[in-house]
């Protein structure tokens, strides 16, 4: 054993760039798929520890229809049910100049009724003058050390940005955290006193909710919820606090299992690399282990060997991946937050979170994946005999051998993937593992592509370049062993690239047509909002009656977003956004539906107690036209039937549309977020829009903008909710690189002698130069051919199954022929490039030291 462990130390140091590459390889897999998990913990986290800082110590919640509850709600639950353990809360967001792309929760409180559930007022700054926090609108407080990062003191004034509006902030005292996790929560909250809030968020005589803290035990909790049942008015419910935590978390769940399934491409083309790596280690030594086993050296001694120089490389490819993965979660995180920022809530996230489970998981899937990839190279060390070990040319015969056997498996695994996508489901992962199995299928059938590949260019390459693009082609079928790894290594990240890269412009060619019949308007008017896609921030009322009454403009229709609860047919109940419009004919046309006509849709919607829902909705939720939806309204529970189905690619999580004045006769939300204006014919929109602008408010924020310029806007945000999907590919392609170019570092070392015997048979550096770069094209020719037809079936995969399982769109494919030619290209280049350093190795060697030992 201490023969063999000098043995494998020895090999290890003679080759370390090989070693290095290999660990390296190993690293980038961990890193990636560490990194997409920190992310999505970091912003998971960030929002429970916002959540139940802010819900504090309250166990349930009493929340309205939509917008909240009403101030006499709160005097019913205090003065007719006597109940104390009951707070007042209003909640909204802020942002200060003083704090560039910081956003703060603003939390409106009654702190006479606070100390059961938050203990932030009690402790700001020893006490707190009541009179200056409750007496007077605009007073508040925040965290010490939120002051004085902006420089800020107790009694200094602070401007914030709500709602699309300028308002004072007074500070009159700072908040002490009573631990580092409060501390981090409290950076990024304002607390103001009900009044204010109300004030400031346009929601007078309106609650966001009322905290509770109930009974725990199960026959107390039932009779107190009954007592509140028998005086709550219709439209409000009681409800566990963490249900709204649950909702949001369950928004973003197919998000972020996307983009973890897409980090798992990294790891699974380091498979294939860590696999070449080690099937080369035993290959290169293959006499040596014929000799030691002849001199008695058992076979579970030599598997022993292998796997430990696996678990070597395994181990610190894992740990440099672990840090690695940390510095890219940096980066991660802020893509993921910004995503979920445009997509879906408001979302903070300070720092990065070192989820030990987490590390603890990439550290098992990097040494699991090593460990397995080595299986067969370990496997194949010790099964031959040792007479057979010790012949050079056993290893190529027996992958010739197995090349049917291989294609065969491929077949299989295609079937079965194939049989899975086609299985009436709506599973994630069913779908992805069926995609892995596709992945897998196709490096099944790559050695037999490979040989025939081998024989199609052989007679091309060499009408083109002599004898030296002849022996190229050959030489990639002679070393098939290693070159059909490394091909279908790149094959897979280059597959990944034209799969995801034709899903990502197929999206923005339909969201592009999308826009172009949806954005009829001649303008468009909105108050700033945090969350790009949902527009719930409020215009002053005498401004949109002023606009729409302007005599530049013909028709104006407005808009407001607001979160509702529904019960779906099938009896569940989710909270979702509700749209309400009022739509002049001009903007009826800017509609197409997939289910139901629009003369009968539009009156039933209009006049009738009728909604329409989108895509997403109707697939998410299992609606059809002609269903029946239940909305809790001010009014109480009332039944909608959908009218029709739309397109929409505006949220993944669907949503509801329902006339202005329908919703005016169940709700008393009297909010406009938005105004889609059509200017009178002859007027120039520019025009128009300078017009508008003189009617803004001094403390309004408005975004007056041209159709084109919304346009704009639009695809700025999809575009960049696509940046991490560009890192990863590009993550994936650095993998299958270093795949490549071990690859090619392990065939400059095996075949030293062979290239040193035509070295003294009169072939030159540079020819050698060229041999070596025209074999590494070939091969990165044939993984581009085979990447076509693999990436397109991705495509299709992703586009039809999975987008369609994940968020419930319908997307028209977008595959155009520049799209294959720069896959095709890259999958080239990428190979030449990792040869570059093998040509010139190889060209520099010596014969004569190449030569030296060869009997």
């Amino acid at each position: 054993m201490s023969l063999l462990h000098r043995a494998s130390r020895r090999y290890l140091l003679q080759h370390p760039w090989l070693m290095g590459l290999s660990i390296l390889g190993v690293a980038v897999g961990v890193a990636v798929v560490v990194a997409i998990d920190l992310a999505n913990s970091s912003a998971e986290r960030a929002f429970e520890q916002s959540s139940e800082q802010v819900t504090g110590k309250a166990t349930h919640q009493i929340l309205g229809a939509d917008a909240g509850v009403s101030d006499a709600v709160y005097r019913t639950v205090r003065v007719e049910l006597g109940y104390t353990d009951a707070a007042p809360v209003v909640e909204g967001y802020a942002t200060t100049s003083r704090a560039p792309g910081q956003t703060f929760q603003l939390l409106g409180v009654d702190p006479l009724a606070e100390a059961p559930f938050r203990p932030y007022v009690e402790g700001a700054d020893g006490g707190l003058d009541l009179g200056l926090f409750m007496g007077q609108v605009g007073t508040g407080v925040m965290a010490e050390a939120t002051l004085a990062a902006l420089d800020a003191a107790v009694g200094d004034t602070l401007h914030l940005d709500i709602d699309g509006r300028r308002r004072t902030l007074t500070l009159v005292g700072a908040m002490v955290p009573e631990d580092d996790a409060s501390a981090d929560v409290l950076d990024n909250l304002i607390v103001v006193d009900v009044g204010t809030a109300q004030s400031w968020l346009d929601a007078e005589g309106r609650l966001s909710r009322i905290d509770l803290i109930l009974p725990r035990d199960e026959p107390a909790l039932g009779e107190t919820l009954a007592q509140f049942a028998e005086v709550l008015p219709e439209g409000t419910e009681v409800v566990r606090s963490s249900v709204r935590t649950e909702t949001l978390a369950q928004m973003t769940r197919a998000f972020k299992l996307n983009l973890t399934a897409l980090s798992l491409l990294a790891l699974v083309v380091g498979l294939f690399l860590i696999y070449n790596t080690m099937t080369f280690s035993v290959v290169q030594r293959r006499a040596l282990i014929g000799r030691l086993r002849a001199l008695g050296v058992t076979k579970g001694e030599v598997f022993r060997s292998v796997w430990r120089e696996a678990l070597l490389i395994g181990s610190l490819g894992t740990a440099l991946g672990l840090v690695l993965g940390i510095v890219l979660g940096q980066g991660l995180v802020r893509l993921v937050t910004q995503s979920i920022n445009d997509l879906y809530y408001v979302l903070t996230v300070r720092e990065l979170d070192l989820n030990l489970w987490l590390l603890a998981k990439g550290a098992v899937l990097g040494l699991g994946t090593t460990m397995l990839a080595t299986l067969a190279p370990a496997r194949e060390a010790t099964t031959a005999p040792a007479s057979t070990v010790l012949q050079r040319s056993q290893e190529e015969s027996g992958i010739l051998r197995r090349v049917p056997q291989f294609a065969a498996l491929g077949i299989v695994l295609g079937v079965v993937g194939g049989g899975l996508l086609l299985l009436p489901s709506q599973s994630i992962v069913l779908s992805y593992t069926a995609l892995f199995f596709v992945l897998l299928a196709f490096a099944g059938l790559t050695p037999g592509v490979v040989l025939v590949a081998s024989r199609v260019l052989r007679p091309i390459t060499g009408r083109l370049f002599g004898v030296l693009g002849r022996m190229a082609a050959t030489g990639i079928a002679a070393t098939l062993s290693r070159t059909a790894v490394a091909i279908a290594a790149l094959m897979m990240a280059v597959a990944a690239t034209i799969g995801v890269g034709v899903m990502v412009n197929s999206f923005r060619a339909t969201v592009v047509t999308w826009l172009d019949y949806t954005l009829r308007a001649d303008i468009f008017v909105s108050a700033p909002s945090l969350v790009f896609r949902r527009q719930d921030s409020t215009l002053d009322t005498l401004f949109v009656q002023q606009i729409a009454e302007h005599p530049l403009i013909a028709a104006a229709s407005t808009g407001h977003s607001t979160q509702v609860r529904y019960t779906t047919p099938s009896g569940e109940t989710t909270t979702g956004d509700l749209v309400v419009v009022d739509l002049p004919p001009q903007s009826q046309e800017r509609f197409r539906f997939k289910a139901g006509t629009p003369s009968d849709i539009w009156p039933a919607f209009v006049n009738g107690d009728a909604i329409i829902v989108s895509e997403p909705y109707a697939f998410r939720y299992d609606v059809d036209v002609g269903d029946a939806v239940t909305l809790s309204t001010d009014q109480g529970d009332r039944s909608f039937r959908v009218a029709g189905i739309f397109y929409d690619y505006g949220s993944d999580l669907g949503l509801a549309m329902m006339s202005r004045d329908v919703f005016d006769q169940y709700y008393d939300d009297r909010r406009r977020s938005t105004l889609a204006l059509y200017v009178k014919d002859g007027v120039e929109v520019d025009e128009a829009i300078a017009a508008l602008r003189q009617l803004v408010p001094p403390d309004q924020q408005v975004f007056i903008q041209s159709n084109r310029s919304l346009r704009e806007s639009s695809m700025e945000v999809f575009d960049r909710t696509f940046t991490i999907t560009a890192v990863l590919r590009l993550l994936a392609i650095g993998v299958a690189f270093i795949g490549v170019l071990t690859a090619l570092m392990s065939l400059q070392l095996e075949r030293a002698r062979e290239l040193a015997v035509l070295r003294a048979n009169g072939m030159t550096p540079g020819q050698v130069w060229r041999y070596v770069t025209l074999q590494t094209g070939l091969m990165g020719f044939v993984a581009g051919i085979l990447a076509l037809p693999l990436g397109i079936v991705l495509a299709v995969v992703l586009i039809y199954v999975i987008n369609r399982r994940s968020f419930g769109w319908t997307l028209q494919l977008d595959l155009t022929p520049e799209v294959l030619i720069q896959a095709l290209l890259l999958a080239i280049v990428a190979a030449v490039i990792a040869g570059l350093y093998p040509a010139w190795k190889m060209a520099r060697t010596r014969p004569a030291e190449a030569l030296r030992g060869e009997s």
